[in-house]
C-alpha cells in the first residue's frame, strides 16, 4: 500500500470536521517538502464544500489541498472553479501555485480535450504566472500520450517563451517572470520528448532567437536526460 492509499484509510476513519487539524499535523511543514500524497488523498475523497472550506482557511497547506481538490470539481464542468483556479495561479504562495498546476492535471485525467483548451487560453494570459501554470500543467508525461496533447504542450511552450522574449528588459528580473523562465527550463524537454518529430523542429527554432533568457531555456532543457537522449 502506498502513502496515498494509507492517507485514504486515515482520512476515511476521521469525521470530516477533524480533517483540517489532521492535514495541518501531517503537512510536512515547516520543512522543505509539503505532503503532496496527503493532498492528493484529500482531493480524491473530498467534496466541493470541504475544498472551499480549506481554501477559505488562509493557511498555505490547507489552501494547497483545497485548490488541488477543486481540479476534480472543474472536471465536472464548473466554469466558475476554473476562473478561481486562474486567479490562484498568480498567488504569492508557491505551494498554492503548484496546487493549481496539479488541479489542472486532475482535470486532464478526466477530460483531456477540456484541459487542452484551458492551457491554450492561459498561455496567452498577460500574467507570467498564469502562463507558467499552463506550461507546468500540460507538460506532464502521463497526459502526453497522444499526438494532439503533445502538440498542444509544444505550442504552449512556444507561446509562453515568445511572451517571455517579448517582455522589456526592465521586467526580466521580476520574480514572476523569473518563475516563468524557470518553469520553461524543463517544460520544453517534456513536451518535445512526448512526440520528438515535430517537437524537435519547433525547439530547434529557438536557436534563432537572439535573447539571453531564451538561450538559457534552451541550455537548461538540453541538460535534461529525456531531451539529451534525443539530441544525441
Amino acid at each position: 500500500m502506498g502513502r496515498r492509499e494509507e492517507y485514504h484509510e486515515a482520512l476515511s476513519a476521521l469525521e470530516r470536521a477533524a480533517w483540517p487539524a489532521y492535514l495541518t499535523a501531517h503537512s510536512g511543514l515547516p520543512g522543505p517538502r509539503g505532503n503532496i500524497e496527503l493532498g492528493q488523498a484529500v482531493a480524491d475523497l473530498g467534496d466541493r464544500a470541504l475544498f472551499d472550506e480549506l481554501v477559505a482557511s488562509g493557511d498555505e497547506y490547507l489552501t494547497f489541498c483545497g485548490v488541488l481538490g477543486l481540479g476534480a470539481v472543474a472536471a465536472a464542468g464548473d466554469a466558475e472553479v476554473l476562473a478561481r483556479l486562474r486567479s490562484w495561479a498568480a498567488d504569492d504562495r508557491w505551494r498554492v501555485r503548484e496546487g493549481v498546476a496539479m488541479a489542472l492535471q486532475r482535470l486532464g485525467d478526466a477530460d483531456l480535450p477540456r484541459l487542452l483548451a484551458v492551457v491554450l487560453d492561459w498561455a496567452d494570459d498577460p500574467d507570467p504566472l498564469v502562463q507558467r501554470a499552463a506550461a507546468a500543467a500540460i507538460c506532464e508525461p502521463r497526459l502526453l500520450t497522444g499526438t494532439e496533447a503533445a502538440a498542444v504542450a509544444v505550442d504552449v511552450c512556444r507561446r509562453t517563451t515568445a511572451a517571455l522574449a517579448g517582455r522589456p528588459a526592465d521586467r526580466r528580473r521580476d520574480p514572476d517572470v523569473r518563475t516563468l523562465r524557470q518553469g520553461l527550463g524543463y517544460c520544453w524537454s517534456v513536451a518535445v520528448a512526448a512526440d520528438p518529430g515535430p517537437g524537435l523542429a519547433v525547439f530547434a527554432r529557438l536557436d534563432q532567437v537572439a535573447d539571453a533568457d531564451v538561450a538559457w531555456i534552451v541550455r537548461e532543457n538540453r541538460t535534461k536526460k529525456r531531451l539529451a537522449t534525443l539530441l544525441g
